[in-house]
């Protein structure tokens, strides 16, 4: 209400005396200049200045006093640390127990008299250690390194035989096919397996009645005797005499069958029998067979004789025979090609050979040596019928018997071909290389 009051009353006075622009301007310029230079950035709309009327004016409101500024809050004092609570007082210790008193020691026992020292014996010498052996001592000699040679080939042929004859007392048709099939089986080859039961076949319609237990026995005298009828004309292993000197073996076979390490371990034997042995490089053919050659020779301590990879074979064997002749060796082993391009070449090249040899030593060379590997079966078949084609083969050495079950090969190839066994192959040291005797072979076999 006050507002409204003051408003009608500066209606009235306006009305009653009115003030000239000039006079409102003038009034409006004093007043801006006496105002604070902040106040002027926000004008306030200044009321004009009214003469008294008789009514009084009324009372302008009070200013709102300006709230008081908040007191700052007193500082919290720090809350004082808390006092350390007394450590706890030790608890005292136990009082410790008495310690029994220690039991009196029992007198020692007066220490019996030493025994007068005896005289010290006289040192003997050590005896020297016994030199490691590499094999077993049942493997010492021949025979029985022979019998594990075999292992192989026996396990297998009579767990087969047994197995034909189980439940049966007499030997009958049944009995002889399944014979039959062992046999073969076996790697004996079917023509020397058909003349075995052939035989047997005889011995029982002329006994009339065979029990299956004697067919072992009957088994081994058929087999022995076949091998016996061929290697009849074998030198035998006492006999050191040679009919020639020097005494010419060529050595024939295909690569892969142990045809160097075959000539290696026959100059090792003939050198313990105190011959004198030179070996002649003529499988010039091949990269490594001059260089397989020339190791075996420094390690049996033998001479050789070679050229170049890529030579005349013949020309090695000529030069080979030369110095033989001329020093005085007693035994001349000349290694060959094992493989041509076809049965032709080869059998050109050893016919080469052999005549080359035969100008320089007349009938050279004296033995015509086929190496065969036992452990490749019916192969063997076939790689003996390829060289007996290619030249005259006069002996065989089978190598390998070791390595598989298929040691039948021996019986097989000799009979089948007409030529005795003359080495076989039963291990990987010098020594395995064994003159072959059908009589300790069939015993070993069959016991």
């Amino acid at each position: 209400m006050g507002i409204l009051k003051s408003i009608v009353s500066f209606f009235k006075g306006k009305k009653e005396k009115k003030k000239s622009s000039k006079e409102i301007l003038d009034e409006s310029d004093t007043q801006s200049k006496t105002l604070d230079p902040k106040i002027k950035s926000k004008p306030k709309k200044s009321k004009p200045k009214l003469k008294p009327v008789p009514k009084p004016e009324p009372e302008p409101e009070p200013e709102p006093e300006p709230e008081p500024e908040p007191e700052p809050e007193p500082e919290l004092e720090p809350e004082p640390e808390p006092e350390p609570e007394p450590e706890p007082e030790p608890e005292p210790e136990p009082e410790p127990e008495p310690e029994p008193e220690p039991e009196p020691e029992p007198e020692p026992e007066p220490e019996p008299e030493p025994e007068p020292e005896p005289e010290p014996e006289p040192e003997l010498e050590p005896e020297p250690e016994p030199e490691p052996e590499i094999e077993s001592k049942e493997l010492t000699d021949s025979t029985a390194r022979l019998h594990k040679g075999l292992e192989k080939t026996k396990k297998s042929f009579f767990e087969k035989l047994g197995r034909a004859l189980l439940g049966k007392s007499t030997v009958d048709v049944d009995v002889l096919d399944d014979l039959e099939e062992v046999l073969i089986t076996s790697d004996v080859g079917v023509e020397t397996t058909l003349k075995i039961i052939e035989n047997i076949e005889n011995r029982v319609s002329k006994d009339k009645f065979l029990g299956t237990k004697e067919l072992n026995s009957i088994l081994k005298e058929e087999i022995s005797s076949m091998l016996l009828e061929q290697h009849s004309n074998i030198i035998p292993k006492q006999d050191l005499s040679l009919p020639f000197s020097p005494y010419v073996i060529m050595v024939v076979g295909v690569n892969g069958v142990g045809k160097t390490t075959t000539i290696g371990k026959l100059a090792h034997r003939f050198k313990n029998l105190n011959k004198k042995v030179l070996l002649g490089a003529s499988d010039t053919f091949r990269a490594a067979a001059i260089d397989q050659l020339e190791i075996w020779s420094k390690r049996v301590g033998v001479e050789i004789v070679k050229q170049k990879m890529g030579s005349d074979p013949a020309s090695v064997a000529f030069d080979t025979l030369k110095s033989a002749k001329a020093n005085n060796f007693d035994v001349v082993i000349i290694d060959t090609a094992g493989r041509l391009h076809n049965k032709i070449n080869l059998m050109n090249e050893l016919s080469k050979i052999k005549r080359v040899m035969d100008k320089v030593i007349p009938k050279a060379p004296h033995e015509v040596l086929l190496v065969l590997d036992g452990s490749t079966g019916q192969n063997a078949f076939e790689q003996a019928k390829q060289f007996t084609a290619a030249t005259e083969v006069s002996s065989l050495a089978i190598t390998k018997l070791d390595g598989s079950a298929k040691g039948g090969v021996v019986i097989g190839i000799s009979n089948q071909f007409n030529i005795p066994v003359k080495f076989i192959g039963i291990g990987e040291k010098m020594e395995d290389l064994q003159v072959f005797e059908p009589k300790t072979f069939i015993d070993s076999f069959f016991n």
